[in-house]
């Protein structure tokens, strides 16, 4: 019997990784609703789940990519990939009414552009307290803190090395977490019930995933709002970080 099922898992790589990623977020779900009363996202758990479980596959193999590199878990390389990634990230937007959509207007573009400098200036600034002074070093890693996909990527195109790299996709992940975690704790306060306010909130909070489970634990209804304008965030990071931010640094710390 185990065999069998060993052998299905081998044979077909991303229909197991899906079956092991839905099985760890129903148990994530669980956890969050008996354990925290609801008041952690099952996603939140999910994601500290599968970084532990990443390491852990690290660990035994010796190798790069997480648990992928264990032979019954290889499906997850391409579940993780940035085409399935890509994917889920546009198809968020399908349940968009335009006309909610464009009620947001110059606010949701102003939270759009405050969601990616603000954190931007404190990813630099704590950065710079660490000791840190070579402008792709701050640079790097104060786009971590815009998204941990903004940081890979403009510390890829200013020339970076993997270690800042890492630590800036660290910083993104921890910002991730933060947002999922306490969404849903301070949405009344942020009055989080409507298409608009959950626009402007995508663009000041940034982060796709994190937004997105920490409006799925307030209200599924506005998901799709808040990550469509998150979703553009990350664009719009990727494009100002490795020009505008980063000549910015250079001339402060260069």
């Amino acid at each position: 019997m185990l065999h069998m099922l060993e052998k299905t898992v081998l044979d077909n790589p991303l229909v197991a990784a899906f079956a092991f990623v839905g099985a760890v977020i129903w148990v994530s779900n669980l956890l969050g609703r008996h354990l925290t009363g609801g008041r952690v996202a099952g996603s939140a758990i999910a994601i500290i789940v599968g970084l532990a479980l990443a390491y852990w596959g690290g660990a035994v193999t010796g190798k790069t990519k997480g648990l992928a590199d264990v032979a019954q878990f290889g499906g997850l390389a391409l579940m993780g990939g940035a085409m399935m990634r890509d994917f889920t990230i546009v198809a968020t937007a399908s349940e968009v009414h335009v006309d909610e959509a464009k009620k947001a207007g110059w606010l949701g573009f102003l939270a759009l552009v405050l969601g990616t400098v603000l954190p931007f200036i404190v990813g630099v600034g704590v950065a710079y307290a660490y000791g840190h002074r070579d402008p792709v070093t701050l640079t790097t890693i104060g786009a971590g803190a815009v998204t941990y996909i903004v940081g890979p990527i403009t510390g890829a195109a200013i020339g970076a090395s993997s270690d800042v790299i890492a630590l800036s996709i660290a910083t993104g992940v921890v910002k991730a977490i933060l947002v999922m975690i306490f969404t849903p704790v301070f949405a009344r306060f942020m009055r989080l019930n409507n298409p608009q306010a959950a626009m402007v909130f995508g663009g000041l909070a940034g982060t796709v995933s994190g937004v997105s489970a920490g409006l799925a634990a307030t209200d599924r209804r506005l998901v799709p709002y808040g990550a469509l304008v998150a979703t553009f965030h990350t664009g719009f990071g990727c494009l100002l970080g490795p020009s505008i931010l980063f000549l910015a640094v250079k001339a402060l710390f260069g």
